[in-house]
């Protein structure tokens, strides 16, 4: 069977994947041996680097400290991101040019500049003007950086996801006496989001991801703990091992969770986010709507 971008490879083609295949796992197997040798070498390896990862001390006074702190900048970031995110896009969309312009203008400048770089001037200017107390300083540096730059990513995603929403749903909104904000807020954005849900969700584990930043500005997440165990314990490279192991376990649960609310959200069939209470319509629009669909008289001549 073959269609029009791909033919099925023949015998020869198979052979050649097969040896192509067989060569690629060898080459990553002997990356993988040249790195473990190495890492033997410099006693990377031995057992006590990695003894002190059984005791409670490493966990109660730098592993959880530093993921509690990494799951509060995360999760503070989340909240503000998508609110900023939502008000943004869909000030991008109003049709009034004093908002429209301003929330472009913002949206595409966050964008542009790195993250690492607003946590680093919102850490000089809180500090400068001493808006947070010192301990609180750079977790607020690290939640406003989050907050800019992803905040206007969700505005993205937010708007792309209006803009591909056939254009039957606004009209039949609006033709029904829905305001324009309310076309907006009840039928609109809800598809929107719904549409754009794995998306936003992998910006929240870019956010998550992210939080690790914060090791410059002295914020204290999993990173800089894992610094602290290597100087503490000299076994810097297993340290980071560590927490690499567990923002990979992290990103995954945050997956499933995704995945589940995804499916649920499905199942339930809220592609129109729901049904709008009566209250919310105008009443003279559905009286309107409702003499509009009765069928006409029958004219006896």
């Amino acid at each position: 069977m073959s269609s029009v971008l791909f033919d099925t490879p023949g015998p020869r083609a198979k052979r050649t994947y097969a040896l192509v295949g067989i060569a690629s796992i060898l080459v990553v197997l002997a990356a993988l041996w040249f790195v473990i040798s190495k890492l033997d070498e410099k006693g990377q390896l031995t057992a006590a680097k990695w003894k002190p990862f059984l005791t409670a001390e490493i966990w109660t006074e730098y592993l959880i400290p530093g993921l509690i702190g990494t799951l509060t900048a995360a999760a503070i970031s989340v909240v503000l991101a998508l609110t900023v995110g939502v008000l943004l896009g869909v000030g991008r969309l109003s049709a009034a040019p004093w908002i429209r312009w301003p929330s472009s203008v913002i949206v595409e400048f966050f964008r542009a500049v790195p993250v690492l770089l607003m946590m680093l001037f919102t850490y000089a200017l809180y500090a400068f003007y001493e808006v947070f107390p010192p301990e609180r300083l750079a977790l607020a540096a690290v939640v406003t950086g989050l907050t800019l730059y992803n905040g206007s990513v969700v505005a993205e995603l937010v708007r792309s996801g209006i803009f591909s929403l056939p254009s039957g749903q606004n009209e039949a909104a609006l033709a029904i006496g829905l305001t324009t904000s309310k076309t907006m807020r009840l039928v609109l954005l809800p598809q929107a989001i719904t549409a754009m849900l794995p998306a936003i969700v992998g910006q929240l584990v870019v956010i998550l991801k992210d939080t690790a930043l914060g090791y410059i500005i002295t914020y204290e997440e999993l990173l800089r703990k894992a610094e602290q165990i290597g100087n503490f314990k000299s076994n810097l490279l297993p340290a980071l091992i560590v927490v690499g192991a567990i923002f990979v376990t992290v990103n995954y649960f945050l997956g499933l969770a995704a995945n589940w609310v995804e499916q649920r959200t499905r199942r339930r069939g809220r592609s129109a986010g729901g049904p709008i209470a009566p209250d919310q319509i105008d009443q003279a629009a559905v009286a309107a709507a409702a003499a509009s669909a009765q069928p006409p008289q029958a004219t006896v001549h």
